[in-house]
């Protein structure tokens, strides 16, 4: 039996980091979460490297952008973790500067959990939550 991935969930919303850290262990992910880049950046010193990584890009008043800087670092510290990023504020320097930077996926907010669960689920090469 294989280990379960491990994911990096970021989001400074207490409520959207609940609910989606809650659906994704429920589909058998293992999940740390982080509400700010500083606390993710801990977790990323620490901790195994991620099988993927699920940022805001918007990470608080302070950092309009902080999503983008922590997936630049994730890419660069551990360029086999899948990266997703999560806006409601996409635009096409968004766009071009997370191809730039070589992440997997852009997905707009708010997301359906089950489009999320889709999603990390092609990235880590798994079947869907819920599909035997």
């Amino acid at each position: 039996m294989s280990l379960p991935h491990r994911l990096l969930l970021v989001d400074d919303e207490e409520a959207i980091l609940f609910a989606m850290g809650d659906f994704l262990v429920r589909s058998g992910y293992e999940v740390d979460r982080a509400r700010s880049r500083e606390e993710a950046e801990r977790l990323l010193a620490v901790a195994q490297p991620y099988s993927l990584a699920i940022v805001d890009l918007r990470l608080g008043a302070t950092e309009p952008r902080g999503g983008l800087d922590l997936l630049r670092r994730i890419r660069e510290s551990s360029p086999q973790t899948q990266t997703i990023l999560l806006t409601a504020y996409g635009s096409p320097d968004v766009e071009a500067e997370l191809a730039a930077i070589g992440a997997d996926r852009l997905l707009s907010k708010p997301q359906p959990l089950a489009r999320l669960a889709e999603e990390v689920s092609a990235l880590l090469g798994r079947r869907a939550a819920g599909s035997t």
